[in-house]
Order: C-alpha cells, then sequence, then structure tokens
C-alpha cells in the first residue's frame, strides 16, 4: 500500500517534468525529415500473477471451489495488443521491454550452486510456511510454456525486445537459515513492517529456466542482430533498435547484480559508445521512490558478495556512465518515478510500475471471491506502461501512459479506475491526483545535447 510520502513525491516530480526547459538545437542524427520523429516502448509489468498455474479455473482453491477466470488469457492478450501494435505492424512500438517476474513458481527449494557454498533453506520460518513460496511442476508443464507462447508473439513481429529476470523466475526461492524468524513476534509486523528477524529472509538462485526460455541460445535471441550480447547465459543480456533516427541501446540486468555482471556490462557500453542506453531490471525503485529492497528479500545482505543494491547499481555503474538516460524497473508493487543527475550533470529518470496487485477482474468475475486473508486476489488486469518518445520539438519528451489490454482503455479514459484502484495503493491522493501517477510527461531536457 502506497503512503502520503509516496505521492507526495511522485506528484511533484510530474507537476516539475510538465515544464519544458529549452535546449540545444543543433542538428543531430534525427535530422533526417522523413525518418518518423515520434516511436514507443512498452514495458512489460510482473506478469506472474496472470500465468500463475493456481490462477487458472481448472485449478481448485478449495473444495468445490474452482478460481473463477482464467488469469492466462490476460497474459496472451497483454502480449497480444503489443505484437499486434508494433512498428512492423503499422502501428508505433519499437522495442518492448520486460522488468521480470514472468512466470510465478520455482522447481527447486534450493539450488545445487547455492547448496555447494552453505546455504541451507529452513522450512520453519513463517515464509516458508506462508504457502506464497513453493517449488512446482506445473511451472513447467504449464507457467513457462504460456511465457513462451506469449512471447512468442512478440517475436513474430520481428521487433527487438529485451527480457530481465526476477526473483520468481529463478530456479529456487527459499527462506534462507541463517536468518531466524520469530512467530512469537508476528504482531510487530504492523509496527516494524515485514522484516527478517520476525519472518526469515528469502534468498534465490539459479536461472536454468530462464535461460531455457530467455537465454542467448532460445529462438527469441539466437542469431539475431539486434541482440548483441549476453551474460551468465542470457541472464544478463544487451538490445539495440532503431527509431527517431537513433540507435538506442538496454542493458537488462538480473537481479541486484554482481561485479562481474556489471563489469560485463561496462564492456557492452564501451563497445557501443555514445548510444542513448535504458537499464532495464527487476528490483530497482521502491514505490515510495526510494532505490532500496524489500527487507526480507534483499540479496546483499544475504550474499553481498556476489549482489549489488539498487543504491550501489546507480552509484557505482549508472552514475558514472554518461550515456545511460533511463532505467526501469518492477518488483515493488505500485509505481514511482525520479530524476537524478549523472556525474556530467544530466538526467537519469528512473521508473517503476508493477501493477501485480491489481484484482477487479476477479471481482467483475465473483464480487465475493477473497483469498483467506480477505483480500482481493492480485491478478494484474492486463496493465502495462506504454512510453511514447516525441522528438518533434527542440526539447524531446515522453509521455507516459498506463493501458489494459483486458479493458481495452487507457487509465485516464476509465471513469472507475480511481474507485477500483486508489483505496488500496494511494488513499490520501485525490482522483485527480491519482490518474496522474500513471499518465504524466518526462521532459528530456539534456538529450540532444547528450546524444547529438
Amino acid at each position: 500500500m502506497k503512503n502520503k510520502t509516496y505521492s507526495l513525491f511522485s506528484l511533484a516530480l510530474a507537476a516539475a517534468l510538465f515544464t519544458a526547459c529549452s535546449d540545444d538545437d543543433s542538428s543531430t542524427n534525427n535530422s533526417n525529415e522523413n525518418t518518423n520523429k515520434t516511436f514507443t516502448i512498452a514495458v512489460i509489468p510482473d506478469t506472474q500473477n496472470m500465468t500463475d498455474f493456481t490462477h487458472q479455473s481448472s485449478y481448485q482453491v478449495s473444495e468445490g471451489v474452482n478460481f473463477p477466470i482464467d488469469a492466462s488469457t490476460q497474459f496472451y492478450g497483454m502480449m497480444e495488443y503489443i505484437a499486434n501494435n508494433t512498428v512492423t505492424r503499422g502501428g508505433d512500438i519499437a522495442f518492448a521491454t520486460s522488468v521480470g517476474d514472468i512466470w510465478q513458481h520455482q522447481t527447486e527449494i534450493l539450488d545445487p550452486e547455492h547448496e555447494a557454498r552453505g546455504f541451507a533453506h529452513d522450512p520453519y520460518t513463517i515464509i516458508a510456511n506462508s504457502g506464497e513460496v513453493f517449488p512446482s511442476q506445473e511451472t513447467v508443464n504449464f507457467e513457462m510454456p504460456l511465457a513462451k507462447a506469449g512471447y512468442e508473439l512478440l517475436s513474430q513481429t520481428g521487433i527487438p525486445f529485451g527480457v530481465a529476470p526476477g526473483n520468481h523466475d529463478a530456479d529456487a526461492m527459499w527462506s534462507e537459515a541463517s536468518f531466524e524468524s520469530d512467530p512469537t513476534r508476528l504482531e510487530e509486523i504492523y509496527t516494524l513492517g515485514l522484516i527478517p528477524e520476525i519472518v526469515g529472509m528469502l534468498h534465490i538462485g539459479g536461472h536454468d529456466n530462464f535461460n531455457s526460455v530467455f537465454g542467448a541460445e532460445s529462438s527469441f535471441f539466437k542469431d539475431k542482430p539486434w541482440y548483441i550480447s549476453s551474460y551468465n547465459g542470457g541472464a544478463n543480456s544487451a538490445q539495440t533498435f532503431e527509431a527517431a533516427g537513433y540507435t538506442f541501446l538496454n542493458i537488462s540486468f538480473e537481479m541486484q547484480p554482481g561485479d562481474d555482471v556489471l563489469a560485463w556490462a561496462q564492456s557492452v557500453i564501451d563497445a557501443n559508445p555514445g548510444l542513448p542506453t535504458m537499464i532495464t531490471t527487476h528490483d530497482y525503485l521502491k514505490e515510495n521512490g526510494l532505490r532500496e529492497a524489500n527487507p526480507i528479500i534483499d540479496l546483499t545482505v544475504v550474499d553481498a558478495e556476489n549482489h549489488n543494491s539498487a543504491e550501489d547499481l546507480f552509484q557505482k555503474f549508472i552514475k558514472p556512465n554518461d550515456q545511460i538516460f533511463m532505467v526501469l524497473c518492477g518488483h515493488h508493487h505500485g509505481k514511482a518515478m525520479r530524476i537524478d543527475t549523472n556525474n556530467n550533470g544530466n538526467q537519469i529518470i528512473q521508473v517503476l510500475a508493477d501493477y501485480q496487485d491489481r484484482g477487479q477482474t476477479v471481482l467483475d468475475a465473483d464480487p465475493n471471491f477473497r483469498n483467506a486473508h480477505g483480500s482481493t486476489y492480485g491478478i494484474g488486469d492486463g496493465w502495462l506502461r506504454l512510453m511514447e518518445f516525441n522528438f518533434e520539438n527542440d526539447t524531446p519528451q515522453i509521455e507516459v501512459k498506463t493501458y489494459s489490454s483486458h479493458y481495452n482503455s487507457f487509465s485516464d479514459e476509465l471513469n472507475t479506475y480511481a474507485n477500483w484502484y486508489k483505496e488500496s495503493e494511494n488513499p490520501s491522493a485525490t482522483d485527480n491526483e491519482f490518474y496522474g501517477l500513471d499518465s504524466f510527461t518526462i521532459t528530456l531536457e539534456d538529450f540532444k545535447t547528450r546524444f547529438n
């Protein structure tokens, strides 16, 4: 649930970015009059609740009660919408990037590499017994094939795209034994929050499942000229795409990447100097706009040798590389946006979008259907982010829109939008403020001077 600080933070940023700034009017490599000066990037948020095998009508939630919808149709519909609106099919989507958590479940409790390094699963923590994290063969039978079929729709269009793995896409996710929980303090989570000392700490390992679908040798990326580099089998990857007369670079990172990953990424940037570069990763920006991890799945605390925090990633890699102008992420339930300056004084735009908690589509099917805690099932409702870049004027802009392929509507066109989601996401915001969090303009103040 979002707090008042987040609402004010995001709204202040959004309002400030509506103010246009003058910019250098020197010629750039998009000066060809015949070049289309606008294009869209589709940002695919966490889709795990749509691909979850327990969120399908064939799944029996309790004796005699099945789940009321097939959430998989929302995932497939989202991918179909993106595919149908690509530039190769007469639309304006030139690139798509996924922030991870594509499917929900793992196939192992503990992967062999981490077990060999001394990690262990504690089955007695609150997290381990919550029913939220468990390995399942249905990951291989249902969730991964569904994900592959959805992305095949996108692949068939021929446009470049990138996919970053999330924690749920790992082979294993377990409650790490070195962090003991204390169930006698459970009531304290309402004042202290979900902290490892009470509920335990999660860790993840292995990318075999992810790489089997989205790896460098997969049919999606093998021999594609725009798929220019990869690391750890494709858990980290780099793509280029052409739009508005520019060549853009996107680097997709695994969750909280280690120094070896950053060294690989630096080699990619060094081999492609001057390209406007985006970073896509899973865990980076929280819903309050801070670069902080969820305290119960902070890989840098469990395994600092092999992971960097979001702030480390920003300070060590993003801030020193002037050609990185934007970072996209998911993982934290909600949305946020902030702009910082890099070591050269230029913009770094950072955007979070994750709609997995939204479950109006379940209520549409059955208004009384709730989970064991009395809450609505989070599905996603087909919401995704569309970022339209406009280079027609001296100072380029990005129009950020939020669209539901299920409801066939943009957020600011749906008069029930605030009624459905505001109370659980931003209760302190006015309706107009809430709409503004999902529909706003970013001014690219220094883009043309940086990438002349």
